[in-house]
């Protein structure tokens, strides 16, 4: 997998709001407020996870992207990440979450500056990514796909059939779609990159972009908010890179001294992953079993890719 920037989801920057607040709503944070330093320092030199379950409370990071972790109208902090992120911490005795949401591309580096004690925002796992934090077992995996005029006139199935008809194409700044464009072919002139999902539609909708490129549950999340739009999501696919299928998979981002944290996490995670615990809180976020990370697929595999 070829290295690159902040892929994927440095977006919705319209709903990020700098603050934080209480996946139930109400309760405001700080927004520079330190929570204390890794899993080997900090308060009394207490770990992240005993620090956390001393104090019955976690500070998250989102950045506002559906249906991976936003803030709903209503000022609650949701999202497939988010609602994962609670069922797991709370099986490991800490029960309080609340979320600070910024910019994706500040994920990682408010992370390691000790504003929250982990990323919960679908991140993808990548090689650059790997050398800044530290990432959960892989959460779930989602296939890549086209939004698209409704009945998709020019048969647009993958980036080389973007690149061979020389269509213009829509993709997230600074996002992987962008990387898999190009390897398939797409010449950067036909590639415009947006800030938000909202850009996305209306540079279809507009017919500034015949397509544009994310993943298939983003995509539909999208398409289903907008269901008078004209448009259509087309089936999801593997893209690939040099040659090789390219598998897009996320997970929560801890920071590298905060061991104890993530394997604690790992553990119930892998739990939830298999007593159905993932499913029920993922369902209503578009996921299905489908999403659930293939046997063998780790994040050792990822990191090195």
């Amino acid at each position: 997998m070829t290295q690159r920037g902040w892929s994927r989801r440095d977006f919705l920057r319209r709903t990020a709001t700098a603050g934080a607040v209480a996946l139930g709503g109400g309760t405001v944070l700080g927004a520079c407020q330190a929570t204390g330093g890794g899993g080997g320092g900090g308060a009394g030199g207490a770990g992240a996870l005993e620090r956390a379950r001393s104090a019955g409370q976690i500070k998250i990071g989102i950045a506002g992207e559906e249906p991976y972790g936003f803030t709903d109208v209503g000022g609650a902090v949701t999202g497939e990440a988010p609602s994962v992120a609670r069922v797991v911490l709370q099986a490991i005795g800490i029960g309080d979450v609340q979320a600070e949401q910024v910019d994706f591309g500040s994920l990682i580096p408010a992370l390691n500056a000790n504003r929250y004690d982990m990323v919960c925002a679908g991140m993808n796992i990548t090689p650059e990514r790997c050398g800044q934090a530290a990432f959960s077992i892989p959460d779930y995996s989602a296939l890549t796909a086209f939004l698209v005029p409704a009945g998709n006139p020019q048969q647009v199935k993958t980036f080389e059939d973007v690149a061979s008809k020389r269509l213009p194409l829509a993709v997230l700044s600074a996002a992987v779609e962008q990387g898999y464009a190009e390897a398939a072919g797409v010449p950067g002139g036909n590639i415009s990159a947006y800030d938000d999902q909202n850009a996305l539609l209306q540079a279809v909708t507009s017919g500034r972009a015949y397509a544009a490129a994310l993943t298939d549950i983003s995509l539909k999340w999208l398409a289903g908010k907008n269901p008078n739009a004209g448009v259509e999501v087309t089936a999801g696919f593997t893209p690939t890179e040099n040659g090789q299928p390219v598998v897009s998979a996320g997970g929560f981002v801890f920071r590298q001294a905060d061991t104890d944290l993530r394997e604690a996490f790992n553990g119930e995670l892998q739990k939830a992953h298999q007593d159905g615990r993932w499913l029920a809180a993922a369902t209503p976020f578009g996921f299905s079993e489908a999403n659930l990370p293939a046997a063998g697929l780790t994040t050792e595999k990822l990191c090195a890719a």
